[in-house]
């Protein structure tokens, strides 16, 4: 198989909106957990410590979280369908994709730097519908056009 097949089989699995995670983002993820016969929300919400292969079907995101005194990290395929939502709580200015150094300190030495951002507008995942030209559409307005035109050019003759 060619390359360009698999990335395009590759494209079609990709959600169409997502949110533009980075490291040192503090997120809450929500997740689609099996229960039996249900299906219930979870809520993960912790730092991003790493992202993986941002722009193809397998991104990927480590989050941190301290739960009960004891570090809990998970991570997530984005464009999973178990994957609900990703929401971006609040970012930090950090220097590195992997935060892996964050795994040996707590407390005040663990903290990072805030940075201010537009939290509705890095959540925002609608995407603008485009109108898709057709050759049909395309063929119609020219003609819309012309008799347009037509009908304006007869219309001062009349009067």
């Amino acid at each position: 198989m060619s390359f360009s097949i698999l990335k395009k089989i590759g494209d079609e699995q990709k959600k169409k909106a997502v949110v533009d995670v980075r490291s040192g983002d503090t997120v809450k993820v929500t997740q689609k957990i099996k229960e039996g016969e249900k299906f219930r929300l979870q809520v993960f919400e912790g730092v991003v410590i790493r992202t993986d292969r941002k722009d193809s079907h397998t991104a990927r995101i480590t989050v941190r979280k301290i739960a009960s005194g004891v570090g809990v990290e998970k991570s997530f395929l984005i464009h999973s369908p178990l994957v609900e939502k990703i929401e971006i709580v609040k970012r930090s200015k950090v220097r590195r994709n992997n935060l892996s150094y964050l795994r040996e300190r707590s407390g005040k030495s663990a903290r990072l730097a805030a940075k201010d951002f537009d939290r509705a507008a890095v959540n925002d995942t609608t995407v603008a519908e485009e109108p898709v030209a057709t050759e049909e559409t395309a063929a119609e307005v020219p003609a819309e056009e012309a008799s347009k035109a037509e009908a304006t050019t007869e219309a001062p003759a009349e009067a």
